[in-house]
């Protein structure tokens, strides 16, 4: 769950495996996938970071040998990353 803040200044979490759609109109409108819509401050960007970051932070915590690809800054880096571990897991 992402921790968002509502227009009044109230802190919500919410699950970001239900959000359909985000659009900025002028606020941040959540669209979840049971129809609801949550209008929170925080722009679309940072709700899309937030999500990303909680994904990462899950996959880490489940993968903890893909953590070095997880924190990549590029698809590259990662690639460089998952490549370096698979090639020292052979070797082994």
């Amino acid at each position: 769950m992402i921790q968002l803040t509502r227009l009044n200044g109230s802190r919500l979490a919410v699950n970001c495996d239900l959000i359909k759609y985000a659009e900025a109109a002028p606020d941040t409108v959540l669209t979840l996938i049971t129809g609801e819509k949550l209008v929170v401050l925080e722009p679309c960007s940072e709700v899309s970071q937030r999500t990303l970051d909680y994904r990462a932070a899950v996959l880490r915590k489940a993968w903890p040998e893909a953590s070095p690809a997880l924190t990549a800054q590029s698809v590259n880096e990662a690639d460089k990353c998952l490549s370096a571990r698979k090639q020292g897991s052979q070797q082994q």
